[in-house]
């Protein structure tokens, strides 16, 4: 019944125009649920048809990245310290990563010239904001070069912040913060220490509570926000939060076997 849907709002997204905003909803429906071609087709699209925003292509990038990080089996192995192993080097698609790095270089040259033009384009400052988390994404996921994707790192929550300060309900913005805090909350305190010299702030409980309103009511993100959280609470082994959460997205997206995958797995650890 869903493809059956799904079909039936594709057909009429080519009879007519539609709505700017519904192109990038079609797209990550689509992405969350792993069909990365056709949620390509919408974000191509969206950028066809709206070229001076830079949403557009930044969407593509996540797009790709997301595609590269599920044929390397990160998104599997990231619920689990025993399969999750960042020393272990990966074999990246030298052709993907020239798409995502052209996407997003094309992104951040309009984003530029609309935050020229207004500091405060709210569109522009989330492009440019997820577009730093997916550089940091990439490098530190694909790369597996940690230390190097602090900087992407830090430029996404900076511009997460601007964002929040002209849009405070742009609740995309709290995955950027939030994972960051998060993550650099879980460090050992010298570690800690350093990373604040060089304008880090670490706060494990303040991560989890701004990736919380993210998934509850952020957009684009909302659902990503609560794939983090989920592999939060497997590293937390409150099992009972992330299958609950797992069992959200699962029906929400039904063709993404990940989640089912997943929580058979915590099934069979209870």
């Amino acid at each position: 019944m869903l493809a059956g849907i799904a079909t039936v709002l594709l057909l009429l997204s080519h009879s007519q125009a539609a709505e700017p905003g519904l192109l990038l909803d079609r797209g990550f429906h689509l992405l969350y649920n792993l069909n990365f071609t056709a949620a390509q087709e919408q974000f191509v699209r969206y950028e066809r048809e709206h070229p001076q925003d830079p949403l557009g292509p930044t969407s593509e990038a996540a797009g790709i990245l997301f595609a590269e990080l599920d044929r390397l089996g990160v998104l599997d192995a990231s619920f689990s310290k025993e399969t999750f192993h960042p020393e272990v080097k990966l074999a990246p698609d030298p052709r993907t990563y020239e798409r995502f790095d052209s996407a997003l270089e094309r992104a951040e040259a309009i984003a530029r010239n609309r935050l020229n033009q207004d500091g405060k384009d709210s569109d522009a400052l989330f492009a440019t904001t997820l577009g730093f988390g997916l550089r940091a994404d990439y490098i530190a996921l694909v790369q597996r070069r940690g230390i190097a994707a602090l900087r992407y790192t830090r430029e996404a929550t900076n511009s997460a912040q601007s964002l929040l300060a002209v849009c405070p309900n742009c609740y995309d913005a709290y995955v950027a913060t939030g994972i960051s805090r998060y993550l650099i909350g879980t460090v050992s305190a010298p570690a800690r220490w350093v990373l604040r010299l060089g304008g880090f702030e670490g706060d494990k409980q303040r991560g989890k509570t701004e990736l919380a309103l993210a998934a509850e009511r952020g957009h684009y993100l909302a659902p990503f926000a609560r794939m983090l959280l989920a592999i939060v609470y497997v590293r937390e082994k409150d099992m009972a939060h992330a299958r609950e959460i797992l069992l959200r997205l699962h029906d929400e997206f039904p063709a993404n076997p990940l989640f089912p995958r997943e929580i058979a797995r915590l099934d069979s650890i209870e």
